[in-house]
């Protein structure tokens, strides 16, 4: 069977990106950080009886169908191997231990180069999942994906992949950086050979390195230009989920398009929220629904991200965020309760529920939370979001508790100094980013007071106002204008937009308060009961029947 049609591009990356000098795969000897669970799993070794050759008969059915199937651009059926019977199998041959070596398998498809590429990202996957990877197998995993990348940014790609296997990919190389980040900063208790490691694979998941990846598939897909000719009817992309109707490749520009959010999320675990959303300005998010691109998680990542983005100064954007998502999420979860990913949704679930209570009680816009989520809310942390609205001490300690169990897994890129003693620094940029955000919690205190005031008068004088605060007319002039720098925000066209539910002006010593109410929908309301009681009356006549009967 021939390979797949490649022309490699005398082009190289090694400029743009700093490239790591391969090893040798597959060394199963040093312990590791936990898995994306969270939990420890078990070591990857050949304790566990693990042979890297053997090959069991469904596997090689497995990989055999699976080649055959991406040569011939059949989509559906990748995706079916790719999303049910890879999980399967894993599950029934290697719950604990990795999948064959490529090179076991490779005689299997013809020693096909891109598809021992595409098998190797599953095998680290895997690893990732259900093992600890040593240090040296993730710098191997580094190696593929620079292979990989390599292929699809320099090559011709004939062949179609499905949106879940490539947003996976983008997924998956974002968390193993951040992985390896966290890993290397734990450097109390590394070995000897753990060290010499480190120093000389420094290339090795860099920072730039990734940026660059994720940067140079944006650009290369020209997925901006793709997405500006969308907006303007002139072709079509996110209506047919990035497939080429023609037979095309889909490759280049799905996985630019989901770089996009990659590198929004590689910038807010760097804290810098501002450029991670400036990076998702080319998406038109009226288009994208949680059935976008045939993936669910992808479509909750994305949403997730850009709320959590937006957490740090734009209130109301990340509420309704959280509110279309938490909304989505509730009526269809389950749906996607036999998915392997179903989990992970519910995780995501409870810290946007976590994020919400945080946002509403710094910026209490209700009125921007559908009935539904705002009873979920209020039944998770109703108590909790009217003790956060009293900021002493045990309010901020619940700001605190919310903030690190739904806040990003935050990471310093980068690499310890060997020349000093060695120390762990994983918790630094977490607890740099918490300081920030209670500050900011901090700041908000004084604030409540003028809202709270504001909201009993429609006028007043600043001699007054300043006389019910307990401070100076000067003091009170700074307060009132700090309240309107953290109530306005400058949104993702640049306008500046209020945040707060009251707004005031000030005319000479006099303070004139604009009561944003909006106005009550009782719709949801009388048309949830609505059902409820038709429910209630097909229960009594099933009733009636049955004793008829």
């Amino acid at each position: 069977m021939p390979s797949f049609p490649l022309s490699l591009s005398a082009t190289s990356l090694h400029v743009l990106i700093p490239q790591a000098p391969t090893m040798a795969a597959y060394d199963y000897d040093e312990s590791s950080a936990t898995h994306r669970g969270g939990s420890q799993p078990p070591s990857s070794g050949q304790d566990l009886g693990y042979d890297p050759n053997f090959v069991p008969d469904a596997v090689k059915s497995f990989v055999v169908h699976l080649y055959r199937h991406i040569r011939e651009k059949n989509v559906y059926e990748i995706h079916q191997m790719y999303d049910t019977s890879f999980q399967t199998l894993s599950e029934r041959y290697f719950k604990d231990t990795p999948w064959p070596s490529v090179d076991a398998i490779a005689p299997f498809v013809d020693n096909d180069h891109v598809f021992c590429l595409l098998y190797r990202e599953m095998w680290f996957r895997h690893l990732y999942a259900r093992l600890t990877p040593t240090l040296k197998q993730r710098i191997d995993s580094w190696d593929n994906y620079i292979s990989l990348f390599q292929v699809v940014l320099h090559g011709v790609v004939n062949m179609q992949l499905p949106n879940l296997w490539l947003w996976d990919m983008v997924d998956e190389f974002v968390y193993q950086f951040q992985s390896f980040c966290q890993y290397r900063a734990k450097m109390k208790n590394k070995t000897d050979q753990e060290i010499s490691l480190l120093r000389q694979f420094d290339q090795a998941w860099n920072m730039y390195g990734v940026l660059n990846f994720l940067q140079a598939l944006v650009e290369k897909s020209m997925i901006i230009q793709i997405l500006e000719r969308e907006k303007e009817g002139l072709e079509e992309f996110t209506a047919t989920d990035g497939y080429d109707q023609n037979g095309g490749s889909n490759v280049l520009k799905v996985l630019g398009y989901f770089s996009m959010v990659g590198l929004l999320r590689v910038h807010c675990l760097l804290g810098d929220y501002q450029t991670g959303l400036k990076r998702l300005l080319p998406i038109n998010f009226e288009l994208l629904d949680p059935s976008s691109f045939g993936s669910f998680i992808m479509c909750i990542d994305v949403r997730s991200e850009l709320s959590v983005a937006s957490v740090s100064y734009r209130y109301t954007d990340a509420i309704r965020e959280f509110n279309k998502i938490l909304k989505y999420i509730l009526k269809n979860k389950h749906y996607h309760q036999r998915s392997p990913q179903y989990e992970q949704i519910l995780k995501k679930n409870e810290q946007m529920y976590a994020l919400l209570a945080i946002c509403l009680s710094l910026c209490p816009q209700v009125n921007l939370v559908d009935e539904t989520v705002n009873a979920q809310l209020r039944e998770k942390y109703g108590e909790k979001i009217s003790r956060m609205q009293r900021y002493d001490d045990e309010a901020f300690a619940i700001y605190d508790e919310l903030f690190s169990y739904a806040c990003p897994k935050f990471i310093t890129p980068s690499a310890p100094s060997f020349d000093e003693p060695l120390v762990n620094y994983n918790q630094d940029a977490y607890r740099l980013q918490l300081k920030l955000f209670l500050y900011e919690v901090k700041q908000q205190q004084l604030l409540s007071g003028v809202r709270t005031f504001l909201k009993v008068y429609s006028t007043i004088s600043l001699g007054k106002l300043a006389s019910c605060m307990e401070v100076d007319e000067p003091t009170l002039r700074t307060i009132l204008t700090t309240y309107k720098h953290k109530t306005h925000a400058v949104d993702s066209d640049g306008h500046i937009v209020s945040n707060a539910d009251i707004d005031f002006y000030i005319d000479d010593d006099m303070i004139f308060v604009v009561d944003s109410k909006p106005a009550k929908r009782y719709g949801n309301f009388f048309l949830s009961d609505i059902v409820k009681f038709e429910r209630m009356m097909n229960s009594l006549d099933s009733l009636k029947l049955e004793g008829v009967a």
